[in-house]
């Protein structure tokens, strides 16, 4: 089963991170749904953080954990927040399980499919030898050349730990992205649809969700709206956590 953390009571409020993230990301805002009524599951997807590692890697089976998840925790009435590819992991699962979705928010993804991408950032990751020992300076100093975004290479660090005294090593299973990357991209299924609310919520310097897209995306989901937070790029809950958490505490309430 997908490893979680599980902070307070009420209403249940599912957590799910995107690519090469995991639930540590959200830690502060979990406290934040938890104080206002929420018992939260924050989620590490398969290959990610510290749940397992497998060579299966698509939507299907993340949402089939994800519905693994629910049963063994007898989760039946549940929101989901889904940031990125946790956003499609959770499109999905709301399409195909709607009697088990309350509400339902995609943070900056849209049900579209998206060209690859992640070409720099998986270079960048091949290009770290863990067998020379390296610390987290020099890590750091490896995928400078291909990702000169502070924020992104601190994101993408964090997914560091020691899995030895001496012997650092990333949390997400390389190996199997560098072979599943065009998963990643995949579309929502066509005949897809969920009628119950839905926020879609983008960042306004991003441009996963252009606003062409809306029309894509009402096709899918019937009650969906948009809002969009100024000035800020694709990481939108981790640049102005505020007003995020301002924006998914009005729809949720």
């Amino acid at each position: 089963m997908l490893y979680s953390r599980i902070e307070g009571d009420g209403q249940t409020l599912i957590i799910i991170h995107g690519f090469l993230g995991m639930s540590d990301n959200w830690k502060t805002l979990s406290s934040q749904y938890a104080a206002q009524g929420f018992q939260v599951h924050l989620l590490d997807l398969r290959n990610h953080g510290k749940s397992f590692h497998a060579e299966d890697f698509s939507y299907e089976v993340m949402m089939q954990d994800l519905l693994e998840y629910c049963n063994g925790h007898a989760l039946d009435k549940v929101s989901i927040i889904g940031h990125s590819m946790g956003g499609k992991v959770a499109m999905l699962f709301a399409t195909m399980y709607p009697e088990k979705v309350e509400k339902l928010i995609v943070a900056d993804i849209g049900p579209k499919y998206y060209a690859p991408h992640h070409g720099d950032i998986l270079a960048g990751l091949n290009a770290v030898d863990f067998t020379t020992k390296p610390n987290r300076t020099e890590v750091e100093q490896i995928l400078y050349p291909y990702i000169s975004d502070f924020g992104t290479r601190q994101f993408l660090m964090k997914n560091l730990y020691w899995i030895s005294p001496a012997q650092l090593a990333f949390r997400f299973n390389l190996e199997v992205f560098n072979t599943k990357i065009d998963e990643i991209g995949k579309a929502l299924p066509a005949e897809n649809r969920f009628e119950k609310p839905t926020l879609f919520i983008r960042g306004g310097n991003s441009n996963y969700i252009l606003d062409l897209d809306f029309s894509t995306i009402q096709t899918h989901f019937f009650n969906a709206k948009l809002v969009t937070i100024p000035n800020v790029g694709h990481w939108l809950h981790a640049e102005n956590p505020k007003l995020f958490f301002e924006a998914t505490m009005t729809f949720l309430k």
